[in-house]
């Protein structure tokens, strides 16, 4: 039988003018579940640039990450909860304010991100954001115009394993669409709409860069729309959905910033 991907890249020369200016997502599931994987062996092999902490080590840091993450997950919203794995990293560099998703799921949050905030809530609004990001596939859909349908299904197929690298470093710094940016917010809203944590996290996280100015907006949030105009449109969705925007109470973030090395 032959795989969908192969089929795909027979239609690449028609398709990649629609997919890069309609944003529509020609992968499958499964596709972007593999590139996910090779990615991810990419960075695990690169612990100078990507200095992962070991689970081992660190197992309370990445319980309490886990604790987090299955919390957002819990939201009926996130589409492919069941079918991605949501593979959580910590990357060991506080002077790194990051996170990013790379397809199929994988999640990956500097140390330097974290103890930059403050709040739980906060961080949680990332975090939900992040994962919107995996779950509406826009990593995908950005890879692709960067670098077309035709080379990314290659990569997905074992023909150009030498581009993997460079596709890791490319998620670093990966500029998402305004749209793609506002969807991320509006996500992270319904998430957390009936979780715990307040469900306008992710502005509490853009008033605090409004709040000390000079503070470089991190690329993976990207600077558009500004960070006034994000707090203003998620605080806006989070009182019309008539969602608690209240502060976890259980919530202490200083102990799980303890965890960390």
């Amino acid at each position: 039988m032959t795989h969908p991907a192969r089929l795909l890249l027979l239609a690449a020369p028609l398709l990649a003018a629609c997919d890069a200016s309609s944003g529509i997502n020609l992968f499958t599931i499964e596709d972007d579940m593999e590139l996910g994987a090779q990615v991810h062996a990419e960075i695990l092999a690169d612990p100078a640039t990507y200095p992962l902490l070991d689970e081992a080590q660190y197992p309370d840091a990445y319980n309490e990450l886990y604790r987090m993450r299955d919390g957002v997950l819990e939201s009926e919203d996130v589409q492919y909860a069941q079918d991605f794995e949501w593979n959580v990293y910590i990357i060991d560099d506080d002077e790194v304010l990051n996170a990013f998703a790379a397809p199929g799921g994988y999640i990956y949050v500097y140390t330097g991100l974290m103890r930059y905030l403050e709040v739980e809530d906060h961080f949680v609004g990332v975090l939900g954001h992040e994962i919107a990001h995996a779950d509406e596939r826009h990593s995908t859909q950005q890879l692709t115009k960067l670098y077309g349908i035709g080379t990314l299904l290659g990569v997905i197929l074992g023909e150009d394993p030498g581009l993997i690298a460079e596709i890791a470093a490319a998620l670093l710094s990966l500029s998402f669409s305004r749209a793609d940016e506002a969807e991320a917010d509006e996500d992270s809203v319904y998430y957390l709409c009936e979780s715990l944590w307040a469900a306008n996290g992710t502005a509490g996280f853009f008033e605090k860069l409004t709040e000390e100015g000079g503070v470089e907006v991190p690329e993976f949030l990207s600077t558009h729309p500004s960070s006034e105009s994000r707090v203003e449109d998620i605080n806006a969705l989070a009182e019309e959905l008539g969602c608690d925007t209240s502060l976890n109470a259980d919530a202490d973030w200083q102990a799980v910033l303890s965890t960390l090395p």
